[in-house]
C-alpha cells in the first residue's frame, strides 16, 4: 500500500484552469488536480526545437529537455504550461526525473494525458538512486547548469555533487585548473572533451540509432532501470541500448504500446545490448544482473 501510494504522488497534477471542467479530466481517468501553484517553478517546454541561424540537415536537433534541472534542485516544486501535444511528453520527463510536477495543458491534451497518466501508475516502483559515471561540482552558475544541459543531452551520465568526490575518475568543477571557464562558455566542445576522458569504451550508457532519446538510468543490488524518453515527436524504431555490465531482461513498457520484447539481446565483452523494436513517446526498461 506504501508503494502504491509513492508511485502516485510521483505522477504529475494537472492544473484545472484552461480545461473546461473537473468532469473533462475525470472522464479522461485524471484525478490529480492541482491546488497551490504559487510556489511553483516554472520548467521548459520539452521537445524538439529550431534555433534561429543553426538550420542544417548535418546538425545535431536541438533538445529542449528539463531533467538535469530537476536533478540540480530535486526537492522543488515545478510547473509545466506546455502547448498542444506536449502535455504526455512533460507527464512522462517528469515521471522519469522524479519531478513533483503540475501541468497547464491544453484542452485537446486531455485524452492523451490521461492515456500517459494511466500507464505511469501501472509501472510498478523501483529503486530511483541515479547510476553514473561523472561528478559535476555545482557552483551554483548559468555555465555550470549549461554543462549539465549538455552532458544530459549526450546521455553521459553525471551525479551532482558538492565537492569533488572520490567515488567518480572525473570530476568536473568550472572554473578549474581542468576545467578551466573558458572552454565551459562553449558547452558543446566541452561535452566533447568529457565523453573524450570517460571514453566510450567505459560509459555505462550508449545509445545508437538516435539523437533525440534521452536516458536516466537507476537502480542498485544488481537491478537497474532504464527510462528511455523520445523528444522527436514521432516513433524511433530500431532504437540499440549498450550497457556495460552484464544484464537479463525480457521486454520493455512502452507507452501507448504496452509490453515490447528485447530483441537481439547480447550479453558479451562486459556489455550488454538490445534493441527496442518501437519507442513511442517514454519507455521502462527493467533488467536484472546474473544471480
Amino acid at each position: 500500500m506504501i508503494a502504491v501510494l509513492l508511485l502516485q504522488l510521483a505522477l504529475p497534477c494537472v492544473v484545472a484552469a484552461g480545461v473546461d471542467s473537473r468532469a473533462m479530466l475525470q472522464a479522461a481517468g485524471i484525478t490529480r488536480v492541482c491546488a497551490e501553484l504559487s510556489s511553483r517553478e516554472p520548467l521548459e517546454t520539452p521537445g524538439i526545437v529550431a534555433r534561429a541561424g543553426l538550420a542544417s540537415p548535418t546538425r545535431s536537433p536541438w533538445i529542449v529537455s528539463n531533467g538535469w534541472r530537476v536533478m540540480r534542485r530535486p526537492a522543488a516544486k515545478y510547473i509545466y504550461d506546455v502547448p498542444a501535444a506536449k502535455a504526455a511528453l512533460a507527464a512522462a520527463e517528469a515521471f522519469a526525473s522524479g519531478a513533483d510536477a503540475a501541468l497547464k495543458i491544453d484542452n485537446g491534451d486531455v485524452r492523451p494525458l490521461g492515456e500517459m497518466l494511466a500507464f505511469l501508475a501501472r509501472v510498478p516502483p523501483a529503486d530511483r538512486t541515479p547510476l553514473a559515471d561523472i561528478a559535476v561540482v555545482d557552483d551554483g552558475s548559468a555555465i555550470t547548469g549549461e554543462v549539465m544541459n549538455l552532458l544530459a543531452r549526450r546521455n553521459l551520465l553525471f551525479e551532482i555533487v558538492r565537492s569533488p568526490s572520490p567515488r567518480y575518475r572525473i570530476n568536473i568543477a568550472v572554473g578549474s585548473p581542468e576545467y578551466p571557464r573558458q572552454e565551459a562558455s562553449d558547452p558543446s566542445a566541452f561535452a566533447v572533451k568529457v565523453r573524450r576522458q570517460l571514453t566510450d569504451e567505459q560509459r555505462t550508457l550508449r545509445v545508437y540509432g538516435s539523437e533525440v532519446v534521452l536516458c536516466r538510468l537507476t537502480g542498485a543490488a544488481g537491478k537497474v532501470r532504464l527510462h528511455l524518453i523520445n523528444y522527436g515527436g514521432r516513433d524511433v524504431e530500431g532504437l540499440r541500448i549498450r550497457l556495460r555490465g552484464a544484464y537479463r531482461g525480457q521486454d520493455a513498457q512502452v507507452s501507448g504500446v504496452g509490453r515490447e520484447p528485447l530483441q537481439d539481446l547480447v550479453v558479451a565483452d562486459g556489455a550488454t545490448e538490445f534493441s527496442l523494436p518501437r519507442l513511442t513517446t517514454y519507455a521502462v526498461v527493467d533488467l536484472e544482473a546474473p544471480r
